[in-house]
């Protein structure tokens, strides 16, 4: 139950399919539009090194940012599942 949790969480391709409302995006789809809005052209940058740093920057934390976003769900629920996991793991077992 756990694995099929975290495709369901981490499933976005269905959606992207089915879906034409932004409004009814799952978080998946609505951080995937925000890292590909952060692939900003910094050719054009190149005139101004300090410009396309920081862009290349800002870039990097909203990418580090939204993965952060994607999985401190899963980190918050997670120890609260471990035990029946790790239950489940042992059962399954073999002892000899």
């Amino acid at each position: 139950m756990l694995w099929i949790a975290i495709g369901l969480w981490k499933g976005y391709f269905n959606p992207m399919i089915y879906l034409n409302d932004k409004a009814k995006f799952p978080l998946q789809l609505v951080l995937r539009e925000i890292l590909l809005m952060a692939n900003v052209d910094f050719t054009k940058a190149a005139s101004n090194p300090e410009l396309y740093y920081r862009n290349q920057q800002l870039s990097e934390i909203l990418r580090y940012g939204t993965i952060i976003i994607s999985a401190l769900p899963l980190m918050v629920l997670y120890p609260f599942i471990q035990k029946y996991f790790v239950k489940g793991v042992m059962i399954g077992s073999v002892k000899g």
